[in-house]
């Protein structure tokens, strides 16, 4: 049964809170966007210096299926692996059924308690926290699709029916967002783990709307996954034979996978493939005291390979320094966004 909660001023507007997931087609009032979207605080980006902000926050707490893979090999998980493992341990939190697991996780608690047995206590609350972690985060606060406030930071750009290309694809949505926002899109995803397309994407529910722009008649519409026009290709993105002939080319969370010595590599993946004058759309998840607790928690989920949280200004320099104009800038419930071409 769904909670569904709908803005009587915008008949399309609504929101819904599913067993796994909450779909949002409202658009923020103007006290919520001044408590989530903060927009351009940056003035002057060639003002800013790493002595003032310091370095990103190194993530180091990694998931046992990690760990337990190493000491067996005796050598550092590779990427192409550690990816492929974080997918499918993402995607089964993602499918949860969240209230039933909440119910499940208080049973085996209480059960554990009344069996004295101290690990398996242990272990239950454990269970116990993640799971209602999770459902705070993803399911409640919508933190980890946040559209709301992705469409406030990918609004405004000056395309019609863009071809984008979105490399680290994984699911796709940020992707199918900007279709929505931008009507007759092209999408190109990708990503070089094949569960990615088949899977996360591949399962991504038909039924979910994205708001977006109606051409015709310049008010709101849904649209759904079967609208986008979309090709996904299972590769690894230095072997792509793209040329610069995307109008935008986007990202999310894939820049703080790697350290400071290969940032310029992944900001250049963009550039290559991006019209002249055509848009670079990055995120990274933000540099926070609720985040950096939420990766500790959910390492087992989360942390199969290198991570960074990063703060706001961390990431424009990142960008800044290796030849890029910042348009737009901002951050959102747990992510940075920016918005860039080439300089």
């Amino acid at each position: 049964m769904l909670d569904i909660e709908t803005d009587l001023n915008q008949p399309s507007a609504h929101t819904a809170l599913t067993p796994s997931y909450r779909i949002d087609t409202r658009n923020y009032s103007e006290k919520e966007y001044n408590k989530f979207v903060k927009v351009n605080t940056v003035k002057d980006w060639s003002s800013m210096k790493w002595k003032d902000i310091g370095r990103p926050f190194q993530v180091t707490s990694y998931a046992k299926e990690k760990k337990e893979w190493e000491v067996e090999n005796r050598r550092e998980l590779p990427a192409h692996t550690s990816w492929e493992m974080f997918n499918k341990s993402f995607h089964e939190w993602f499918v949860k059924d969240v209230p039933g697991e909440m119910d499940k996780t208080k049973k085996a608690f209480f059960t554990s308690l009344k069996q004295f047995k101290p690990a398996d206590t242990k272990a239950a609350v454990g269970d116990l926290i993640k799971i209602h972690l999770w459902n705070y985060v993803h399911r409640i606060q919508d933190g980890i699709w946040d559209p709301r406030g992705k469409r406030a930071l990918f609004e405004g750009l000056d395309v019609k029916a863009p071809r984008i290309l979105f490399l680290g694809a994984a699911e796709g949505y940020e992707a199918m967002q900007l279709a929505a926002l931008y009507p007759g899109s092209e999408i190109v995803m990708v990503d070089y783990d094949s569960f990615c397309k088949d899977t996360r994407y591949g399962e991504f529910l038909e039924s979910y709307p994205f708001l977006g722009e109606n051409p015709l008649t310049g008010s709101k519409k849904i649209y759904y996954k079967t609208d986008f026009p979309t090709e996904y290709v299972v590769s690894d993105i230095r072997k792509l034979g793209y040329t610069n002939e995307f109008d935008i080319v986007l990202s999310v969370g894939l820049l703080e996978h790697f350290p400071d010595e290969l940032k310029a590599e992944v900001v250049e993946w963009h550039r290559k493939f991006v019209k002249p004058g055509g848009y670079m759309i990055m995120t990274t998840p933000r540099a926070q005291l609720r985040s950096k607790l939420y990766y500790e928690i959910m390492a087992d989920v989360m942390n199969h390979t290198y991570r960074e949280l990063m703060t706001l200004e961390q990431m424009g320099l990142y960008l800044y320094e290796n030849g890029l104009d910042i348009l737009r800038s901002g951050y959102i419930k747990v992510h940075n966004g920016i918005v860039a071409k080439a300089r």
